[in-house]
C-alpha cells in the first residue's frame, strides 16, 4: 500500500514510539527478574549506638509537623547520641507550632533545634545544605514532614553501615493512609513497584539506585565526598545519590524496614508530586548522564540502567504521541495488527505485555495478599494513562530549561477514611494542564468512533483505557479544587469571600461540563458528516474491486455518489480568474490533484459511463473484460485518494476554527477562576498586614 508523506510520517512516529515504550517496559520486567534473584541482605556488625543527626526539612506543614517531631523524639535511642535539626522554612502557623513543640522536647532533655534560615533559597536542598554546615556526626538521617519513623528505626538501620563503603541506607516507604481512597491505593501500588522491584534489583550491586529523599540514612563523609547537596534540580535526592555512586560509594535498600508516610489524598497534590519527580529526573539526565557515560569504571550495564532510570519519563510524551497517531492511522486504513490475519492476537499481545506480566510481578511481591492488589491494576493503568499529560508537560519543562520552583506536596494528617482534607489549608486548585486532559479525553472519544467505523474495533479497549484516564484525572482535578486560604487567622474573616469563590467555581464547573458535552456532540456530528462518509466510500470501493457484476457495481457507485455529495458540501472551493470552480480539496495547504474531490467526482462519472458501455457488450467479449479492468483500476486509485484525503478532513479550517473557539472558551473560564484566586490572595495579604500592625 502506498502511503502519502503525512501518513508515512505519522506511521513512522507511531512505530518509533512503540519500540521505545516496549524497550522501557521490557527493562522493567528485567528488573523484576533481578529483584527476585537478589534476596540477600548485606551482613551487619554490632555498631553500638553511634551519634546521629536527624534532619527534618519542613515547609508549611502544620497538620503533620508535630506528628513527625514527636515520632522522632520517641525513637528508641539514647538522647545524648541523637541530635535533631528541625529545618523550618515555613511562613505560616507551622512556625509557632514547631517553636512550641521543640521547646517542649528541649525541656525533656532532647538535643533538638528549631532552625530558621529566613529564606527559601534552594528549597529543600538549600535547607539540607544549610544544616550540613553545623552537622558533626558521622551519620545523617532525613525524614520528610509526612513520615512516621517507628521507634526501632535507628537500631535496625544503623548496623548496615558496618562496612565502610556503604554511603546510604534507604528504607522502604509504608502507606499510613493507603486505603483512604482509590487515588491513595493506586499510588501505594505504584510506589511498591518502585521499591520492591527497582530498588531491590539495584541495591548493593553495580547498578545505580537512588535515594528517595526521606526515610534514609547517609554517611556524612559520603555526602561531603559527593559534593554536598545541589540546588540545580528539583530532585536533589536523585542527584546526590548518583554523584555518590559515581565516587564509588554503595547504596543499600532495606525492604524489611518500613517507614509509614502519608500519600497525597487530593488529586492536584498527587499531580504536583508526579510533576516534580518527572521534571527533576529529566533535569538530572541533562546534568549527570554525560558524566555517567564517560566514566570508565562504571559497568556497561550500570550505564544502561542509569540512562533508563533518568530518562524513563519520556515514555509519557511517547504515550501521547501514540494516542494522537492511532486514530489517524486507523482512519487511513493502515494495518496495525501484530499478525495481519489474526487481529485478536494484537489485543492478546497487549494483555501479555501489560496486565498479564504485571500480575505475575504482583504475585511475587505480595505473596498471599496478591489478589487484592491485582484488583487495583485496572485503576493503576487508568491513573497512569491519565497522568501522562501532566508528566509530559513536566518533561518539556525540563527539556526547555524552564526555571525551577520546588512546589511541595501538601499533606493534611490523613490516616483513616473518616479524616477529611477538603476544608483544610493548602488545598491546590486545578491548573491549565486540566484543559489538555479534557482535550485528550474528547480526542479519545473521536478515536473510539474512528476505530469502530474503520472496522478496527480491536483497538477500542486501548483507546478507551487512556480516554477514561484523561477524563478521570481531569474530573478529580476539578472536583478536588477548593478556594481555602492557608492562614488560619483569617478563616472567619474570609468566609463570605470563600463562599463567593466557591459559587463562581461551581458555575465554572457547569460551564466547563457544558462546553465538554457540546464539544463532544460537535465532534461526533462532524465525524458523521466529514469522515464517516469517506469510510463508507472506501467500503463501497472495496465492493467494486471484488465484484464483476455491473448491477452490483452500479449500486456501489450510487452509494458513493451520495456520500460524495455530503462530503463535498464542506470542502472549500478553488476558482480560477473567471470564477469557475477548478478544485475542491481538503488539503488547503499544498494540495495535490490526488485529493481533489472534483477529480474524484469525474472518476466516478467515468465509471458510470464505463458501466453503460459494458452493459451493451457480451461478457465473453474482450471489450467487457477491458472495461471491467478499467473500472477496477479506477476504484483502486480512488481508494488511495480517499485514504490520502481522510487525515486532512480532521484539520479542515472549520474544524480548526471550532477547536480554537472551544479551547478559548475553556481558557476563558480558567482566567475567571485565576482572577478570583488572585483577588483572594490580595485580601489575604491585606489581612496579614492588618494583623501584624495590630
Amino acid at each position: 500500500m502506498v502511503l502519502n508523506p503525512f501518513t508515512t510520517f505519522v506511521f513512522d512516529l507511531f512505530i518509533f514510539s512503540a519500540i521505545i515504550i516496549t524497550a522501557y517496559t521490557v527493562n522493567f520486567y528485567y528488573l523484576a527478574f533481578l529483584s527476585r534473584k537478589r534476596k540477600d541482605i548485606p551482613s551487619t556488625l554490632d555498631w553500638g549506638t553511634p551519634s546521629v543527626t536527624i534532619q527534618l526539612p519542613i515547609y508549611n506543614e502544620k497538620y503533620v509537623a508535630k506528628r513527625l517531631v514527636d515520632a522522632v523524639c520517641n525513637l528508641d535511642y539514647p538522647k545524648d547520641k541523637m541530635r535533631i535539626m528541625v529545618c523550618d522554612d515555613s511562613d505560616d502557623d507551622t512556625v509557632e507550632l514547631l517553636e512550641e513543640v521543640v521547646n517542649d522536647h528541649q525541656k525533656q532533655g532532647f538535643q533538638i533545634e528549631h532552625i530558621r534560615r529566613g529564606t527559601r533559597k534552594g528549597y529543600k536542598a538549600g535547607a539540607l545544605k544549610h544544616a550540613m554546615q553545623t552537622t558533626d556526626t558521622d551519620l545523617v538521617a532525613i525524614f520528610d514532614a509526612d513520615f512516621i519513623p517507628p521507634t526501632w528505626f535507628l537500631k535496625q538501620a544503623i548496623p548496615h553501615f558496618s562496612k565502610p563503603g556503604i554511603g546510604l541506607v534507604q528504607c522502604r516507604w509504608g502507606h499510613v493512609n493507603e486505603n483512604y481512597s482509590t487515588i491513595t491505593q493506586v499510588q501505594a501500588l505504584s510506589l511498591d513497584f518502585h521499591f520492591l522491584v527497582e530498588q531491590k534489583a539495584k541495591s548493593n550491586s553495580h547498578l545505580f539506585m537512588n535515594f528517595n529523599g526521606t526515610a534514609g540514612i547517609w554517611r556524612r563523609g559520603c555526602i561531603e565526598d559527593a559534593g554536598g547537596w545541589h540546588t540545580a534540580t528539583l530532585v536533589e535526592d536523585l542527584d546526590l545519590s548518583y554523584r555518590a555512586q559515581m565516587k564509588g560509594w554503595k547504596c543499600v535498600f532495606l525492604p524489611d524496614i518500613v517507614v509509614d508516610a502519608e500519600l497525597p489524598a487530593q488529586m492536584n497534590a498527587a499531580k504536583r508530586q508526579q510533576f516534580r519527580w518527572a521534571k527533576g529526573s529529566i533535569q538530572c539526565a541533562v546534568k549527570l548522564l554525560s558524566d555517567v557515560m564517560l566514566q570508565r569504571k562504571i559497568a556497561i550495564e550500570a550505564k544502561i540502567q542509569a540512562f533508563i532510570q533518568l530518562t524513563r519519563h519520556i515514555v509519557y510524551p511517547l504515550m501521547l504521541i501514540q494516542f494522537l497517531a492511532l486514530p489517524i492511522l486507523l482512519a487511513g486504513q493502515i494495518n496495525l495488527y501484530v499478525v495481519s490475519f489474526l487481529p485478536a492476537l494484537t489485543i492478546a499481545t497487549y494483555l501479555a505485555m501489560g496486565p498479564g506480566a504485571y500480575i505475575v510481578i504482583i504475585q511475587s511481591m505480595y505473596d498471599k495478599s496478591w489478589k487484592s492488589k491485582a484488583k487495583l491494576l485496572p485503576a493503576l493503568l487508568v491513573y497512569n494513562a491519565g497522568m501522562s499529560v501532566n508528566n509530559t508537560v513536566a518533561v518539556f519543562d525540563a527539556i526547555i530549561g524552564k526555571k525551577n520552583e520546588f512546589l511541595r506536596t501538601p499533606k493534611y494528617g490523613i490516616v483513616t477514611k473518616d479524616d477529611d482534607w477538603r476544608n483544610k489549608a493548602y488545598n491546590l486548585p486545578f491548573t491549565q494542564t486540566t484543559l489538555l486532559e479534557i482535550f485528550f479525553g474528547v480526542y479519545g472519544i473521536m478515536g473510539i468512533f474512528v476505530s469502530i467505523f474503520s472496522n478496527n474495533p480491536i483497538f477500542v479497549p486501548i483507546i478507551l483505557l487512556q480516554t477514561i484516564g484523561f477524563f478521570y484525572i481531569a474530573y478529580m482535578s476539578l472536583s478536588h479544587t477548593r478556594f481555602k486560604k492557608n492562614n488560619s487567622h483569617n478563616v472567619k474573616r474570609l468566609t463570605k469571600k470563600e463562599k463567593t469563590a466557591n459559587r463562581i467555581y461551581k458555575l465554572a464547573m457547569v460551564g466547563i461540563l457544558g462546553i465538554i458535552v457540546f464539544g463532544g456532540y460537535m465532534a461526533i456530528s462532524g465525524y458523521n458528516t466529514d469522515i464517516y462518509p469517506l469510510d463508507r466510500i472506501r467500503g463501497n470501493l472495496d465492493g467494486i474491486v471484488s465484484s464483476s457484476d455491473p448491477d452490483v457495481i452500479r449500486n456501489h457507485l450510487v452509494s458513493i455518489q451520495t456520500d460524495l455529495n455530503i462530503v463535498m458540501k464542506n470542502i472549500p472551493e478553488t476558482t480560477d480568474a473567471s470564477g469557475k470552480v477548478i478544485a475542491k480539496n481538503p488539503v488547503w495547504i499544498f494540495g495535490t490533484e490526488s485529493t481533489n474531490f472534483l477529480r474524484i467526482q469525474n472518476d466516478v462519472d467515468a465509471m458510470f459511463a464505463g458501466l453503460d458501455e459494458i452493459a451493451s457488450v457480451s461478457k465473453d467479449n474482450a471489450a467487457y473484460h477491458t472495461g471491467m479492468i478499467d473500472v477496477h483500476q479506477r476504484a483502486l486509485s480512488l481508494q488511495i485518494s480517499i485514504m490520502d484525503a481522510t487525515p486532512y478532513m480532521y484539520v479542515s479550517p472549520a474544524n480548526m476554527m471550532f477547536s480554537a473557539i472551544w479551547i478559548a472558551a475553556i481558557i476563558g473560564i480558567f482566567a475567571i477562576l485565576k482572577r478570583k484566586k488572585e483577588q483572594l490572595k490580595k485580601i489575604d495579604v491585606i489581612n496579614n498586614v492588618h494583623l501584624e500592625t495590630n
